[in-house]
């Protein structure tokens, strides 16, 4: 690819990530900002550059995508793999799908669990030579006898690798933490919907690093109230 087309393909991200920042800052949905651009083409002259909003396929190609999963309205069961094709739970009975009326043409969830891919995250780790040396810095990292300083100091993450020696022998293989908290999306407890984003850290990486925004990935998103336990 020539330098003009890599500029061309920068520049669309960019604008694509302008985008997803504005309707971020002001609570806009996808169809209304359409809307928006639609009407903005409409009055400017023939061939002006404005670009209809298209940030969800830019995205995921980047691999920033994500998945619906039907899960058990109960949260004993997600229709995921083997069990895709079921209507019911295995172990409440509860219907997957919802009543359908007539004027609804497919049928409907109760309820979803967003799940990001972990892989095309994980594989961006190895994509920066700087990212990649501190992916091994969990077992090169000086260690001072009886103190510690990081998991991979603990008695839990030493009795991991000897259950596992096949893993542990390789310093890249990813170490993750997982943590959970459920919250409102709409800032009042009065409110009765929230939801459950499952955040997972890094430990391969230094502690300066280890607890950053940008190396806390959500790995998925569950509709409350409950945990996901």
């Amino acid at each position: 690819m020539n330098l003009y087309g890599i500029a061309t393909q920068i520049t669309v991200i960019i604008d694509c990530c302008i985008d997803v920042h504005i309707k971020s800052d002001y609570g806009l949905i996808a169809a209304s900002y359409d809307r928006i651009v639609e009407y903005g083409k409409s009055i400017l002259p023939e061939g002006n550059r404005l670009k209809e909003y298209a940030a969800k396929s830019m995205m995921k190609p980047l691999g920033l995508g994500y998945q619906k999963i039907d899960i058990c309205p109960n949260f004993y069961m997600l229709y995921y793999l083997e069990n895709v094709e079921l209507t019911e739970c295995m172990t409440c009975g509860h219907s997957r799908y919802k009543s359908k009326t007539s004027m609804e043409k497919n049928l409907v969830a109760y309820k979803k669990l967003r799940y990001f891919p972990l892989m095309p995250t994980l594989q961006k780790l190895f994509m920066s030579q700087k990212i990649t040396e501190h992916m091994i810095w969990h077992q090169s990292h000086d260690v001072v006898d009886g103190v510690i300083v990081r998991p991979s100091n603990g008695e839990a993450w030493k009795h991991f690798n000897s259950v596992h020696p096949h893993f542990s022998a390789e310093s890249r293989n990813v170490h993750l933490g997982l943590c959970t908290n459920g919250f409102n999306l709409f800032g009042s407890f009065t409110a009765p919907y929230s939801c459950w984003p499952v955040i997972l850290t890094v430990y391969n990486l230094p502690l300066g690093i280890c607890m950053r925004l940008e190396f806390m990935f959500l790995y998925m998103v569950k509709p409350g109230p409950y945990s996901p336990s």
